[in-house]
């Protein structure tokens, strides 16, 4: 490796950290993987003009990293003891938290999350060492990145709202580890993605993992709430299990999620049967999000060959999240929904009248291959649902997606930042008087569109593809100016006037500096 001490956001190391291994043996195969799974990519297939099936091939996202953004690999002559400062900013580690706990490699004995924390604290200071060595610039400039799964996550959430405010679980680390008693300690993070971490627990059917205390030797507790809250440090009842509760921004910490629960097959396949639809066959999509913080869902499962992790999508997620210039946040405002005829009699009589409106929303960027940044889709059992009360009620803004857009995708001959988004709202099935109501009813959806944006320094356009073409955004729009340098605009979406069923709203897209 060359030898380098300069550090330039946004290329600071990645370190990844994977999810949880139940049994001894599932321990000892993730120890002997040397990069724990983030090496591992997938093949799909797909159809080219003369209808012959090609493979569509991803690398993983390690050789992916290396590739696009030049990021080397930190393991050099079968490990990572490297001299001080001889190592490159744009590196990838993999923290080896399995290794004490395997019978090969360690102890065999189990270790906590808050041990695990610690030693995520101890792993981030030797990459320190090796990429800054004594130059005090490189030092003051460091900062890592955190890539995690599953559990991994966890680890993270527990490093930093646990270990870097109060400290190791002996004081006596705390000089070693560089953390200050009784004072928050800066946690030498700039962002983090997770890959399906139950950040509200793991349910199985309607109860949550269990607290088996002396008797649980996989330690599933790691995902019992009560026990959350214990290596979290979340003291406050009222502060939900999800929430960073102030120790990190939300903003920064990225959830990507799947949606995909039947292509997982651990425990036996009773994973996916007991998580269910919206989840990934292990952690349920309202389970797998931090409090106020960006996400994007795929559909994909939690693991296997269909997972989050080794997926296009969630790669692009990943580097334009780490390294984008521009972060999209879209949300909708519903402002009417017309009822059928029949349905509307029946409420004007004051009978109870129910509805959840399902609302599909899936997310490409310009010239994206076999993959989208956000896919929720009714087909998928993902779709984002509201109820006809909530929405008429409450007048909330119905939150849709966050994505991140990189100068990289920029093309010489139109500078735009383009992207489009599926939109579709489909009838609900009613219920009157408790009981569903079927005259007439007809499956399907009542708008459906996609919508083109193309993101200028000086403007934003859009354009309807069912009037402009799929992927032209010739309509100027009216930009609001946001603090900090952003812009929003507002697309109206909505059914021809006077259908019933019908709908009106208007999505208002963020479209903001990203560092």
């Amino acid at each position: 490796m060359s030898r380098t001490k300069r550090i330039t956001a946004p290329w600071y190391p990645i370190l990844y950290v994977r999810g949880y291994a139940a049994t001894m043996s599932e321990i000892e195969t993730t120890t002997a993987d040397p990069y724990m799974g983030f090496n591992i990519g997938s093949t799909m297939a797909r159809q080219n003009a003369a209808m012959d099936v090609v493979r569509f091939i991803f690398e993983s996202p390690l050789v992916r990293l290396m590739k696009d953004h030049d990021y080397v690999d930190a393991f050099v002559n079968g490990g990572t003891d490297h001299p001080p400062g001889s190592v490159p900013a744009r590196s990838v580690w993999v923290y080896r938290y399995y290794e004490p706990v395997s019978k090969s490699l360690g102890s065999g004995k189990r270790e906590s999350m808050e041990a695990f924390a610690e030693g995520l604290r101890a792993f981030i200071l030797e990459v320190r060492r090796a990429v800054c060595g004594d130059d005090a610039q490189a030092l003051a400039d460091f900062k890592v990145h955190l890539v995690a799964h599953s559990m991994g996550g966890l680890i993270c959430r527990t490093y930093l709202q646990n270990i870097c405010r109060h400290g190791a679980s002996d004081p006596a680390d705390n000089r070693r580890l560089q953390l200050s008693a009784g004072a928050a300690s800066d946690p030498l993070v700039d962002k983090v993605y997770t890959y399906g971490t139950p950040h509200s627990g793991i349910d199985f059917g309607p109860f949550n993992a269990p607290d088996l205390g002396p008797l649980d030797r996989m330690q599933v507790a790691n995902f019992n709430r009560d026990r959350m809250r214990q290596y979290l440090r979340i003291e406050d009842e009222k502060t939900p299990v999800h929430s960073l509760d102030g120790a990190f921004p939300a903003e920064r910490f990225f959830c990507f999620i799947g949606s995909n629960h039947r292509d997982y097959d651990a425990f036996y396949g009773l994973s996916k049967h007991a998580a269910g639809a919206m989840s990934d066959g292990l952690v349920r999509i309202d389970n797998a999000s931090v409090q106020d913080a960006p996400r994007a869902i795929a559909f994909r499962s939690h693991s296997g060959p269909h997972g989050i992790v080794n997926s296009e999508a969630g790669y692009q997620n990943m580097r334009r999240f780490l390294f984008g210039s521009v972060r999209v946040t879209v949300t909708l405002e519903v402002e009417a929904l017309t009822l059928p005829r029949a349905i509307q009699e029946h409420r004007d009589a004051g009978r109870s009248i129910k509805g959840s409106y399902h609302f599909d929303v899936a997310c490409q960027v310009r010239g994206a291959a076999n993959y989208l940044l956000n896919e929720r889709r009714y087909a998928h059992e993902s779709a984002v649902l509201k109820t006809f009360d909530e929405l008429i009620g409450e007048h909330k803004p119905v939150y849709l997606f966050t994505g991140y857009l990189t100068d990289a995708a920029r093309m010489a001959s139109d500078r735009a930042l383009m992207f489009a988004i599926d939109f579709g709202v489909r009838v609900p099935a009613f219920e009157v008087e408790r009981r569903f109501w079927f005259n007439n009813h007809f499956e399907g959806f009542m708008y459906q569109e996609t919508v083109s944006f193309a993101i200028r320094d000086t403007s934003i356009r859009y354009g309807l593809a069912s009037e402009n073409g799929l992927g032209e955004a010739p309509r100027q729009v009216e930009q609001t100016p946001l603090p900090g340098g952003g812009r929003e605009i507002r697309v109206a979406v909505h059914t021809r006037a006077n259908l019933r069923p019908g709908f009106k709203g208007t999505l208002v897209l963020h479209a903001e500096p990203w560092s």
